[in-house]
């Protein structure tokens, strides 16, 4: 049996070899595809960039809500993970709906317009006929609209373990939908404050403190969680699981380089890495000024403090992070390490309660980050004057338009949960699921 083996393998390999003879000429005699040009691979290039800045901003979501989720109680976990879950979800439907054109809605009158309703990215959308040659259609809208949802998930943290569900989803469609576009359209959209000379490289205010401001609003209406002031007197209620807290701030972190380091809409070398390190080392400034102020006023070192130094420098970088030195980007995030300690302090003494100290982190520091842009700006055109408009300007709005679809909510369905609701947890009260199953102990007192 094994001699006969061998002749059949044999007779196999001169098969193979024929085939080969016949087929190999007549591939290499069909016409060679046409070369790539530079200005195509530049293309590929800028464009898988701008793809991996989206998968970057897109991780800050699930560091939003590891972060939330940490610095509450056990007994709201669940909610704070559905809401995370559903306001990205809803953020990318209702600015495909409709956001994404009223933002960059084309030529238009500098204070609204609108391109029609969904995306669409038939002719050169494809092409490197779209944006210069830096990204596709398809590209811009997901990156926009990762930016976009983040507005919303802000909000989340400040209103978080006393809002009702159905309430804070509706509010996020319409924040997303039609808030955040029009404020955000009249700098990046090229209207009126674009046209004036308004500078924002990557939403210091235009996504941060605008989230910032609907989260004041949200507080306000609300009211503080029960048991939080008693008496005159400042309770903490302290988060449930830190490392949670830890692990949120540095996929946050990571999440940065994409979010400031995209926004240079291309993979330019020089300009992209240069964003990377003022970026960084802003966020490190930070967290040291954030864990000096709060350890000489608190006489211990606070982890929830230096966390949120880290986010106070990256936030206060946000805007300036392509236009200044690292030395000043240093300053920048050094002072945002401080602000935010003394604004947690300072909303907690006026009883405006914020669970994250989210508008600590995005409203305080964002209108820093956006006012430094006047200070360390290496462009002269840059001025604190055109600075503080725009700050003023979407602040402004923003913040009538959280109270307006806050209040109407509030006059209707009611946007805070029963005492009831509220002390037994909103996981059961809203989801009827726990967390952490069978390692809790709810109670209703």
């Amino acid at each position: 049996m094994g001699c006969t083996k061998l002749p059949r393998r044999f007779a196999y390999a001169v098969l193979a070899a024929l085939v080969l003879a016949v087929l190999v000429p007549e591939v290499l005699a069909e016409e060679e595809p046409a070369a790539l040009s530079a200005g195509d691979v530049l293309f590929t290039v800028n464009n898988v960039w701008m793809m991996v800045a989206t998968f970057l901003v897109f991780i800050m979501h699930l560091g939003f809500a590891t972060l939330e989720s940490g610095l509450t109680r056990a007994k709201n976990t669940t909610n704070i993970l559905f809401k995370n879950t559903a306001i990205i979800s809803i953020g990318i439907l209702t600015y495909a709906l409709m956001g994404f054109s009223l933002m960059y809605p084309g030529d238009f009158n500098g204070w609204l317009g609108f391109a029609g309703w969904g995306i669409d990215g038939s002719g050169d959308g494809e092409t490197i006929r779209y944006a210069d040659g830096n990204y596709t259609y398809w590209t811009d809208f997901l990156f926009q609209a990762m930016f976009a949802a983040t507005g919303a998930t802000i909000i989340s943290g400040a209103v978080a373990e006393r809002i009702k569900l159905s309430s804070f989803l509706i509010f996020s469609a319409f924040f997303v939908a039609i808030s955040y576009p029009i404020t955000g359209s009249w700098k990046w959209g090229g209207g009126w404050l674009d046209q004036l000379g308004f500078y924002d490289f990557a939403g210091s205010t235009l996504v941060h403190s605008v989230g910032g401001w609907g989260a004041l609003a949200g507080a306000l209406l609300l009211g503080p969680r029960i048991g939080k002031y008693v008496k005159g007197q400042i309770r903490p209620i302290m988060g449930h699981n830190m490392p949670l807290a830890t692990i949120g701030v540095f996929l946050l972190w990571l999440g940065w380089f994409g979010f400031n380091g995209g926004s240079v809409l291309s993979a330019a070398a020089g300009d992209t890495s240069r964003v990377l390190v003022t970026t960084c080392i802003a966020a490190a400034g930070g967290v040291v000024a954030a864990i000096a102020t709060s350890w000489f006023i608190q006489k211990k070192p606070d982890l929830s403090m230096a966390l949120n130094g880290a986010l106070a420098g990256l936030v206060g970088i946000t805007a300036s992070a392509d236009v200044v030195s690292p030395g000043s980007a240093t300053i920048i995030g050094l002072i945002a390490g401080v602000l935010v300690v003394l604004s947690v302090i300072c909303f907690d003494t006026i009883h405006i309660d914020d669970p994250v100290g989210a508008i600590s982190v995005h409203l305080t520091c964002g209108i820093w980050g956006t006012l430094a842009v006047g200070i360390f700006s290496t462009n002269p055109e840059h001025t604190v004057v055109n600075q503080l408009i725009g700050v003023a300007a979407i602040g402004a709005f923003t913040f009538i338009f959280a109270m307006v679809v806050f209040g109407v909510l509030k006059a209707s369905t009611g946007i805070r949960v029963s005492t009831e609701e509220e002390q037994r947890g909103l996981d059961l009260s809203e989801h009827n699921q726990e967390a952490y199953a069978g390692f809790q102990i709810f109670l209703t007192q």
